[in-house]
């Protein structure tokens, strides 16, 4: 695959011999066996091996465990039965120690910098990163790099800094403000250091990723140095990976739960914070509208190709939109977690669907731009599948769709040729085995994805990998900070023409949607309510939705804390060569099927009781 590390397993010999701590089976090896930090550091070559283990240190979230649970928000309902053991259906229950000692968490504490998939973790790697980096940093600033040009020194130091900053930002997200470790800590002296405020730790965030930003190429290939190793860079953090960072770091830091508290105000922004984003974001989308960069928005036709590819070599998903990606270890998406996006008897998995409920569906608004729920936005509940966005047509899979290409016979074909989720269909009848909401995810697979067309898979090279960031949600957060940084929808950071209105639309636009309507650009109040919505539907199902209710200060708020399914029936017998989209139905109806009754205490993880109890100034999370 393209996209490998290649100075990898160099460099998991240096960092295995620099990481010892207690361990004393060194002390039995040949002197000539041992690499000393002279060699390690002393050239690009070795010291490049020494930092590409940490871009092996976060976890691959769809593909964490044999079925990976990642969509924590109100956006997705596990099946029960087999489901019941994942990550996702704890969070609904507000337990969310499950996370500690849990496979299917990637939060919890196992780390290794190898290519298994189940040892990546937000807090053990993350910790882990970070010490790394500081070794790294050090050594540079002890003078460990003497066979080397000032550009090797800086594309070194570059790295380390941005990884610094980025597994703090890892651990901040989930845990709230921490220690902020910018030297190697000591192991035989006790640790002492505070915990900090979320405001204290941006800060030092944003200035870590601001100087990896300043040291780093747009482009390694375009580099002397990159061009050793030309077409295997895609994952190597640059510029823009590190501006990018610079803008969500000060929006993470200005948004309601990190500004206020969990006690304070939905919605309520630290607007000098937010203007600090919204012009960092600003020179990314400046650079990339310039052609100054190798991202740009992929044409919707492609649109499957960010998630999945078919057929492709087992090509990495992402596309030029891609900016942040972790490695991917392994294509093993097809046995279980693509498995997991349609009816278990259809599938060769575990039992176990994730499917959208109906409540984020709703989300998908209509081709003109207007939400379900505006008086003119032509939603009809007799023809619910009419003119929708196109997105919600990417994405769903409703009433009617033919699932299998393949001519099935019998009582097999009217079970499953087409999709049956009218109230009683094959689709929704058995809690355990198919949807529980009406609908379907097929964001992450292509229709045919069944045991009859075998349309993924491993015969089929399907490969399924998501982003950590990719430009539409860069255009997405440069709306909102500037919104409320600037304190009007229709205004423009100072270092891109574009405004928070002008940037949603341009999102809208590749996918054919008109743009936000005038009705909710008049005040930022009612610009953000399309921004949660529009948010909500170009970033659904890819993890980003639990994190964004917590920092909004919604996750405890009606509507985020339910999810539905919506009953209906058929108005006519499915006409299977009509065009779904205009077939009517009947007694349209919706029901909660989940509240989670989730209190102020859920807008933090809470951490291990051994943890909180090292020393007294690493405290618990608030009503843990």
């Amino acid at each position: 695959m393209k996209t490998k590390l290649i100075y990898y397993l160099y460099g998991m010999a240096i960092s295995l011999v620099l990481s010892v701590g207690a361990c004393t089976d060194y002390l039995d090896k040949a002197p000539d066996s041992i690499i000393s930090s002279e060699d390690a550091f002393k050239d690009f070559r070795n010291f490049q091996g020494f930092v590409e283990r940490m871009y092996h240190l976060t976890p691959d979230i769809s593909k964490h465990f044999w079925v990976s649970s990642f969509n924590w928000g109100e956006d997705e309902v596990v099946t029960l039965g087999n489901g019941e053991y994942l990550m996702g259906f704890a969070i609904d229950r507000g337990n969310y120690r499950a996370y500690i000692g849990k496979g299917d968490s990637f939060l919890d504490r196992n780390w290794s910098a190898s290519g298994d998939r189940f040892q990546k973790s937000i807090w053990g790697g993350s910790w882990h990163g970070i010490r790394v980096a500081n070794m790294g940093l050090e050594a540079l600033e002890a003078g460990l790099m003497t066979d080397a040009t000032q550009a090797e020194r800086d594309m070194i130091r570059g790295q380390l800094y941005f990884f610094r900053a980025w597994f703090h930002f890892q651990l901040t997200t989930y845990w709230g403000g921490l220690p902020y470790i910018d030297h190697v800590l000591p192991s035989d002296e006790p640790l002492t250091l505070p915990r900090e405020s979320y405001r204290e730790n941006a800060l030092k965030m944003a200035a870590d990723f601001k100087r990896a930003a300043e040291l780093l190429p747009v482009n390694w290939d375009d580099t002397e140095i990159g061009r050793r190793t030309a077409g295997y860079n895609e994952l190597r953090v640059n510029k823009i990976w590190a501006k990018a960072m610079v803008g969500k770091t000060y929006l993470y830091g200005a948004s309601p739960l990190m500004y206020q508290g969990i006690n304070g105000t939905p919605l309520q922004y630290d607007a000098e914070m937010s203007k600090l984003a919204a012009d960092a974001f600003g020179e990314v989308l400046s650079m990339v509208e310039n052609g100054e960069t190798q991202y740009a928005l992929v044409p919707f036709e492609e649109y499957s190709n960010l998630f999945y590819t078919i057929q492709q070599g087992w090509r990495m998903p992402g596309g030029t939109e891609a900016i942040i990606r972790s490695p991917t270890y392994g294509p093993d998406s097809y046995w279980r977690q693509m498995n997991s996006y349609q009816p278990s008897p259809m599938a060769e998995g575990d039992g176990i669907v994730l499917a959208p409920s109906a409540n984020y569906v709703n989300y998908f608004g209509m081709a003109n731009g207007l939400p379900l729920t505006d008086e003119d936005s032509g939603f009809s509940e007799t023809q619910p599948w009419m003119d929708r966005d196109p997105r919600f047509y990417y994405s769903i899979i409703y009433d009617g769709v033919r699932v299998v290409a393949d001519d099935l016979a019998g009582e097999t074909r009217d079970l499953w040729q087409w999709a049956n989720l009218y109230t009683g269909g094959s689709y929704v009848n058995d809690p355990r085995s198919v949807s529980r909401t009406g609908y379907l995810n097929y964001k992450f697979i292509p229709l045919g994805a069944n045991r009859w067309d075998q349309r993924y898979g491993y015969g089929m090279a399907g490969h399924m990998h998501l982003s950590w960031m990719r430009l539409a949600d860069v255009y997405l957060m440069y709306a909102e900070a500037t919104a409320q940084g600037y304190g009007n929808p229709n205004a423009s950071a100072s270092t891109f023409s574009k405004s928070a209105v002008e940037a949603v639309n341009t999102v809208r636009e590749r996918a054919g949607v008109e743009g936000v309507h005038s009705k909710y650009t008049g005040s930022t109040d009612a610009f953000m309510s399309e921004l949660i919505r529009e948010r909500a539907v170009e970033l659904a199902f890819e993890g980003h939705r639990f994190n964004d209710l917590r920092r909004w200060l919604l996750l405890t708020e009606y509507p985020y804390n339910i999810k539905t399914r919506q009953h209906f029936d058929r108005a006519a017998p499915l006409d299977h060569d009509a065009d779904p989209r205009e077939n009517s139905v009947l007694n349209w109806r919706e029901e909660v099927i989940i509240e989670r009754n989730l209190t102020n205490r859920h807008y933090w993880l809470p951490f291990r009781t051994e943890d909180v109890s090292m020393y007294p100034e690493f405290y618990q999370n608030p009503g843990w």
